[in-house]
Formats: structure tokens, sequence, C-alpha cells
């Protein structure tokens, strides 16, 4: 997989392609990352790549030209790759959506600044638009790293268990169920004995009620029951007349 980010300010993402689980994946030949300068595109004598928006307003907009031509000098021969706006008017980024863009061959994520982008990039441009929240930042390079991530560590042979991302909180619809590690007792807290039991049925029944019942206590706009297991079903009636 290639990954192309599109930012003014490359250097921000040096640390984060070039450390952890990223460094390895890409020295695996996993995934493959490049960032390009966009303003380096830019026809104007300049080298600018904003201007004022139409109808007057405050701030300046991003111009269509540069990231038109940048976006055709990257794409990759064969390929029609998913060309995804980090805006805060996107659809709200999720585990689901990482796993749709994990399919993909090759992604170019586009980061915004100043008061947004022509509305010609948007339409005629970007196949995607993601914001990572109800909130606004200074540019969409966070948003693309954030990106980047949870999709890099999707791909197969990234991690070191390749279960680790399927039982991930949200792979699954419902959040994670606690882990612990040694020492079995630490300052009075111990661990569940079912854990220690060595019962392997027992300990799934254990981790699968116990990520129910905290997607119940702390993420309840999770839940679909009808897509719940009948055990499932059973526990959460259960819980339900204890309430």
């Amino acid at each position: 997989m290639r990954i192309d980010v599109l930012s003014l300010f490359p250097e921000m993402f040096q640390g984060v392609f070039g450390s952890s689980i990223l460094k390895s994946a890409a020295e695996k030949g996993l995934i493959s990352f490049h960032v390009t300068d966009f303003r380096t595109f830019s026809t104007n004598k300049h080298h600018r790549v904003d201007d004022y928006p139409y109808g007057g307003g405050a701030g300046m907009v991003l111009t269509p030209q540069p990231i038109f031509d940048a976006v055709q000098a990257i794409k990759q021969p064969d390929t029609k790759p998913r060309v995804v706006m980090l805006c805060p008017q996107g659809e709200p980024y999720n585990q689901k959506k990482a796993e749709e863009l994990a399919q993909e061959d090759q992604l170019i994520l586009i980061c915004g600044h100043y008061e947004g982008f022509d509305e010609r990039i948007r339409t005629h441009l970007v196949t995607d638009e993601i914001s990572l929240g109800d909130y606004v930042l200074t540019g969409g390079e966070l948003g693309a790293m954030v990106v980047a991530d949870s999709v890099t560590r999707l791909l197969p042979g990234v991690l070191g268990n390749e279960e680790s991302a399927i039982s991930d909180s949200f792979s699954t619809g419902l959040l994670e169920h606690p882990q612990y590690t040694r020492p079995a007792s630490y300052n009075g807290m111990d661990v569940p004995d079912v854990l220690m039991s060595g019962h392997h049925k027992q300990i799934e029944e254990w981790r699968a009620k116990q990520s129910l019942k905290r997607t119940v206590e702390r993420r309840p706009d999770l839940l679909n029951e009808s897509s719940l297991t009948k055990q499932q079903q059973t526990w959460l009636k259960e819980w339900k007349k204890d309430v």
C-alpha cells in the first residue's frame, strides 16, 4: 500500500512516519509513505497557494491549481486512489472507515489550512471527506497522521499478533475488555481469578461479558441490540433486571 500526504508542512510527518509501528511497516515493505509540499506545484510566481474568497469574508482560501496538479503528479499508474480531504465538514472518522480505506492500493490525504478549500477541489477531485470530530484544528496534518496510523496497523503483517487488530475496541462494534499483566497482585489490587485459571472457554466468556458491560456503561450509543448474539442479549436482559 502507498499513502501520500499533501501538506504545506511536510516536516511535521518525519517523527510519525519514522517511528514505531509505521516505521517498521515501511521497513518491511508493507507500506510506503510519501509527503509532498503542494506549494511546489504552484504556478504563481510567488508560489502562493491561497487567495481571497469571492464574495468577501475573513481569511484566505486554498486555490485549486496546486492541489489538482499535485494529485495528478503523484497518482500511481493503473490505480484509482482514494483522495481524502481532512476537513471539519467531513464524515466523522471511525474504525469502519479505517477498515474500508485499508483495502485500497493508494491513499492521497490532503491537509487543509486557512479558511478551507476552493469548492471545486471538493466536488471534482476528492472522493472522501473526513473529520476527526466536532472541533477545528489549525490544519489537516494531525488528521492525516491519525488516518495513516489507523489504516497501517490493519494491513496484514504489520502487527506482531494478527488478532490484536481484530479484538481492538470498535473492531467488533464493542469496547475492548479489561486487560491485566504481571504481577497478579499489586498493592492489594488483584487480577481476576478466571484469567489465571487456564480455562480458555471461561476466559473467553469473561472477556466477552466484560466487553459488553464496558460498552453498556461507557458507550451505550454503540450498542445495536439486533446485532448482538443470543448470549449477549441474555446478559443484557439480566443486567437490566438488576438495575
